[in-house]
């Protein structure tokens, strides 16, 4: 008769399965950065197959006192720290860690914005207190006097922040990102910061609330619109076009040479235009000529005076700069005479521009006029105008 348990081995056959090779120890350590800022959540893989002990089962290491997992930085630490197994028979572990920094002001207001703590035994709920400039270390005694470790840094980092766009449009929404790491201060949730946004128009401007992209992407976006009649209010920033458009938020969390206590604005600066076509922004009418009386003249001679009269309108809601040019040549391309008259004009306004010529040859002349958004930046806003008349 065959024994009971001869008879369940030869109908269950056991596998035995590999045990840790303490004099070959083979247990890399990886984190899913290579570098941390101080509220970061690291993720970290060890590669042990050999501690793979049951390939029917989900095994973990490092949560007892006989091979431990020690998650370290030069104040605090946690020990033993468990990492299990990704799936049964993998040999991959892993594991991971929430950094709490350190007690610290991230915006200026006077109240601690972090709650630094260490507590956990893995393999998700550890809490690790951290300084600006450390590394943590993880290390795993893979035999008694064999240990295996990785550490990865610490540190902080200098904000940036831009326009997402290259164009700002009156009539559409703006977008404004920021990228700031260290402003990430719980990675399991999506953080928020203030961004300032002024204007030309509006010196005191506003602050825009900017919401992070992901619970660990350092990103934030917040938006802005434009209004041309109304006053700033809530997302809405009173601009014209033509304004230039600032944004700018205090970074308090500086890296080196920076200290601690230190804070630095980060700025951008966009212009505003509009979506009307630039030269569509004023009308030009045609132009005629005058005597010194305001009476329309249609003949001309030498070293009589005459007046160039233009007329514009701005057939939008909001105001604009301009310069008007008033230019002759002469029936050799040559200019003779130019002038110019600079101003703004309101929003739905209609202006009368003058500057007086005195013709001083006689023949064929060719009078031109522009409209342009400044003598610096000759955008036209309009068609020009132009004449042609003889000169006696």
């Amino acid at each position: 008769m065959i024994p009971f348990l001869l008879f369940f081995l030869i109908l269950f056959p056991v596998y035995a399965e590999p045990i840790p090779d303490y004099d070959k120890p083979y247990a890399p350590i990886f984190t899913d950065r290579p570098v941390y800022t101080w509220t970061d959540k690291v993720k970290v893989t060890i590669l042990a197959p050999s501690w793979n002990t049951d390939r029917h089962l989900i095994d973990s290491i490092g949560g007892d006192s006989d091979n431990p997992i020690k998650i370290s930085t030069r104040e605090h630490s946690l020990e033993p720290y468990r990492f299990t197994e990704t799936e049964p028979n993998s040999g991959i572990f892993t594991a991971e860690i929430t950094l709490t920094g350190f007690s610290h002001d991230t915006d200026g207001d006077g109240k601690i914005d972090t709650t630094p703590r260490t507590f956990g035994t893995g393999p998700t709920s550890g809490y690790l207190e951290v300084d600006r400039d450390s590394a943590v270390t993880i290390s795993f005694e893979f035999a008694d006097g064999v240990v295996l470790s990785e550490s990865v840094p610490i540190t902080w980092n200098l904000g940036s922040i831009k326009f997402s766009q290259d164009d700002l449009l009156s009539d559409k929404t703006a977008q404004i990102q920021v990228i700031d790491q260290d402003m990430n201060l719980n990675p399991e949730a999506l953080d928020n910061l203030l961004i300032r946004v002024s204007s030309d128009s509006d010196v005191a401007g506003l602050e825009v609330d900017a919401i992070e992209t992901s619970e660990r992407s350092g990103v934030f976006i917040g938006d802005v619109s434009f209004s041309q009649n109304l006053p700033s209010s809530g997302s809405r920033l009173h601009a014209i076009p033509g304004d230039s458009i600032y944004a700018k938020y205090a970074d308090y969390t500086l890296p080196k040479p920076h200290s601690i206590n230190d804070n630095l604005e980060i700025t951008t600066v966009g212009k505003l235009d509009s979506s009307i076509p630039s030269t569509q922004r004023i009308h030009n009418s045609e132009i005629f000529f005058s005597d010194s009386f305001g009476k329309e003249i249609q003949s001309f001679s030498t070293n009589n005076q005459v007046q160039i009269v233009g007329k514009i309108t701005n057939e939008h809601g909001f105001k604009q700069s301009f310069v008007y040019l008033f230019q002759v040549k002469d029936k050799n391309n040559l200019v003779t005479s130019i002038s110019w008259i600079q101003g703004e004009i309101s929003a739905n306004q209609s202006l009368d521009v003058s500057q007086s010529w005195l013709p001083l040859h006689s023949g064929e002349h060719f009078v031109e006029t522009f409209a342009w958004v400044s003598l610096a930046n000759p955008t036209p806003l309009s068609s020009p105008q132009h004449k042609e008349i003889f000169v006696e």
